[in-house]
């Protein structure tokens, strides 16, 4: 029954890095809700999923998603989605334009380093203008200065989406 749950349902996860802070912190537990995206059945020791579950819906802007790393597959991360399929994504001097309208920094949204990077030097500052392709999701971590995102590995497709972040229990 566990089993099935955790493959189904709700997962526990661990917040290894500050790629989110102020939202969530490094050594914060959390649960994720599997079942609104569409869970991946997972069976231990096997690298691909048997099958998804039915999603009731697709990520959002705004929603706290964790993902399968597109770098390191053995590696689950959890980030902010600041735009879907179809929308266009551009960073200039740090503000982050979706279709051209700024997009709100989330409420505990952190910018540390008052060096604003040019252009051609990293994606960090100044990114885009770049149109996300369709079944794919943009991911951002609130803490911008400090966050390897799809800035640096491009957008999440929906087969890596595991859960959207629901509840901090530690």
């Amino acid at each position: 029954l566990a089993l099935l749950i955790r493959s189904t349902v709700v997962q526990a996860f661990y917040i290894p890095s500050g790629s989110m802070e102020d939202t969530l912190f490094v050594g914060d537990y959390l649960l994720a809700n599997k079942f609104v995206y569409g869970a991946p059945v997972e069976i231990p020791f096997r690298n691909e999923p048997l099958f998804r579950l039915p999603a009731l819906r697709d990520p959002s802007p705004g929603d706290i998603v964790i993902f399968r790393s597109l770098t390191d597959p053995g590696r689950d991360l959890i980030k902010r989605c600041v735009a879907v399929g179809g929308q266009s994504i551009q960073v200039i001097d740090k503000v982050l334009y979706v279709d051209g309208t700024p997009f709100p920094d989330p409420p505990e949204a952190k910018f540390e380093d008052p060096v604003v990077f040019p252009p051609m030097s990293r994606p960090r500052d100044n990114f885009g203008p770049y149109v996300v392709p369709a079944k794919h999701f943009f991911m951002m971590g609130d803490n911008r200065d400090n966050s390897h995102d799809s800035r640096w590995f491009g957008p999440v497709p929906r087969r890596q989406i595991k859960g959207k972040a629901m509840i901090i229990y530690w």
